[in-house]
């Protein structure tokens, strides 16, 4: 488990698609069953106050989906056509951008960084 992991944009190689990469992910998981096709997408944002800043800020956020057999939506990039969202009941492409970004991983990181930066 883990893949494509931290080198999701070069799944299928250094000058991959989105699409080529879609289709390697989907290719791979073709038997897996449904109910073991759950997914992550994580971000760590990291704030240094200088360059040797001994207690830097770091936010965590993390995105649970399903990955589906097929592609749906047209927004977003990467792995969004086929990443499920349960809560929202549509992929991460389907979403509108406003909504990818009240619930996304990259959305949880920032608003929590900006916490922390707001409260000192």
């Amino acid at each position: 488990g883990g893949a494509p992991g931290i080198y999701s944009a070069r799944y299928s190689g250094v000058d991959a698609t989105d699409q080529q990469n879609l289709e390697k992910l989907l290719d791979a998981l073709k038997d897996v069953p449904d109910d073991q096709r759950q997914a992550q997408f994580h971000c760590v944002l990291v704030y240094l106050r200088h360059a040797e800043d001994p207690t830097p800020l770091v936010c965590h956020g993390s995105w649970p989906g399903v990955i589906t057999r097929q592609a749906a939506g047209t927004g977003g990039f990467g792995y969004d056509p086929i990443f499920f969202v349960p809560s929202e009941g549509k992929t991460a492409a389907e979403l509108s951008r406003e909504e990818k970004s009240a619930i996304s991983h990259r959305g949880q990181a920032l608003k929590l960084l900006l916490e922390a930066l707001r409260n000192g």
